[in-house]
């Protein structure tokens, strides 16, 4: 009988090693590493606050935690509860919630007040009738020490816009300037504005320097398209209205 040898077989050979500083491959079907999870203000940054979460928000307004208690924790226990209820809640009652001191109680206050407020229909801006309308917007300058230049800004209805202070001291043409006087009505896309000033000495009565001044404002002011509705005086004895006089 014939032996038989059994040939070994040679084991095959290790794959090659992929060259330094080459990237590892990957099997497709091997599982994708969880992403990491975004901090609330990575998340505003990246999605804007829109994407944020009641947490998420409330751990901003929070800004840092405890000692063993992140601001995100405490932030997710509050979640729990509606925006509406924690809207209501006293000072006292934040200060019942663990990790929460007076000045994240007070943060946490004034952003829910602050969003009340922002929810809030806007007010109807005073509209100015006359010279009555305008006393009642500069009623401080009837007692001022020092002489004051204001211009209120109006839409094309009327209504206030804003009120500037053009200058503070003497009235004359060296200090109040048109331009001064101008720039904020066409910053502001003002359709008119109306010209006060106060008299310290209590007296009413224009002088010849806010007759000159009111004239060349006049002028400019039809150069430049915005009317000059009235410049009203206003002093701890009465009050003048140039229109009401028609001296424009």
């Amino acid at each position: 009988m014939h032996r038989v040898a059994l040939r070994a077989e040679t084991p095959a050979p290790d794959p090659p090693s992929p060259p330094a500083g080459a990237a590892a491959r990957v099997p497709i079907d091997a599982p994708a590493a969880a992403p990491r999870r975004l901090r609330p203000r990575e998340k505003l940054r990246a999605r804007g606050a829109s994407a944020l979460t009641d947490a998420d928000l409330l751990a901003l307004i929070l800004g840092s935690g405890t000692p063993g208690r992140s601001a995100f924790r405490i932030a997710g226990a509050l979640a729990r509860r509606a925006p509406g209820e924690l809207a209501g809640w006293p000072l006292a009652r934040w200060l019942r919630v663990q990790g929460i001191g007076p000045a994240r109680a007070a943060a946490a206050i004034a952003a829910f007040e602050l969003g009340r407020r922002a929810a809030e229909p806007p007010r109807a801006a005073p509209a100015i009738r006359g010279p009555d309308d305008v006393l009642a917007l500069v009623s401080d300058l009837a007692r001022a020490r020092r002489e004051h230049f204001v211009v209120l800004l109006l839409n094309a209805r009327h209504e206030l816009q804003c009120r500037e202070t053009v200058s503070i001291g003497s009235l004359n043409a060296s200090i109040v300037h048109p331009r001064e006087v101008f720039l904020p009505a066409i910053l502001h896309s003002a359709a008119s504005v109306v010209l006060v000033h106060n008299h310290p000495s209590g007296d009413p009565e224009p002088s010849e320097e806010d007759l000159s001044i009111t004239r060349r404002l006049v002028e400019v002011g039809e150069l430049v398209g915005i009317g000059v509705l009235d410049h009203v005086i206003v002093a701890s004895r009465g009050t003048v209205s140039f229109r009401s006089r028609q001296l424009l």
